[in-house]
C-alpha cells in the first residue's frame, strides 16, 4: 500500500504570508492593505476597504514522487489608482518570492504584474502569478 500524502493549503498559506508581511511595511501604497481569499463584493474606489489583495490558487500539480506539489497562485490587487495597484502588486510578488517556510518552501515568478480595470467598479487593479513549491504535511 502506498503512503498517504496530503499537501497543506497553499492559498491560505500565501494569504497568511502576505497578511503578516504587509502589516509591517512602511510604503504608503501598502498602508491599510487587507488580504483575503475571496473577491470583495463591492470593488468601487470610493469604498474605504482599498487596497485589497486577493490570493487564489489556480492550479496544483503534484510531483510524481509526491514529495512536492507546485501550485500556481494568482494575486490580484485593487487600489485607488493604477500606480499604487502596480506598486503593491510588485511588493506582494517580492514578498512571496523571498519566502521559505513550513508550508511553502519556495516561490518563483510566473507572470505579471499586469494592469487592468475591474469592470464591476471601474477600480484599478494589478494581477500576477507565482509558482509555489508546497511541502507535504502527511
Amino acid at each position: 500500500m502506498k503512503p498517504l500524502v496530503v499537501f497543506a493549503d497553499a492559498q491560505a498559506a500565501a494569504a497568511d504570508i502576505l497578511r503578516t508581511a504587509l502589516a509591517g511595511r512602511s510604503e504608503p501604497y501598502a498602508a491599510g492593505a487587507t488580504v483575503g481569499t475571496r473577491v470583495p463584493g463591492d470593488r468601487s474606489p470610493e469604498i474605504p476597504h482599498l487596497p485589497y489583495v486577493l490570493v487564489r490558487k489556480d492550479t496544483d500539480l503534484p510531483h510524481s514522487s509526491m514529495a512536492n506539489t507546485r501550485a500556481t497562485l494568482r494575486v490580484t490587487v485593487w487600489h485607488t489608482d493604477a500606480d499604487q495597484a502596480h506598486d503593491l502588486a510588485q511588493l506582494c510578488q517580492g514578498l512571496l518570492i523571498v519566502h521559505s517556510g513550513p508550508v511553502i518552501r519556495g516561490v518563483r515568478p510566473a507572470t505579471g504584474p499586469l494592469a487592468a480595470v475591474d469592470d464591476a467598479g471601474e477600480t484599478d487593479l494589478s494581477t500576477f502569478t507565482v509558482l509555489a513549491n508546497v511541502r507535504p504535511t502527511a
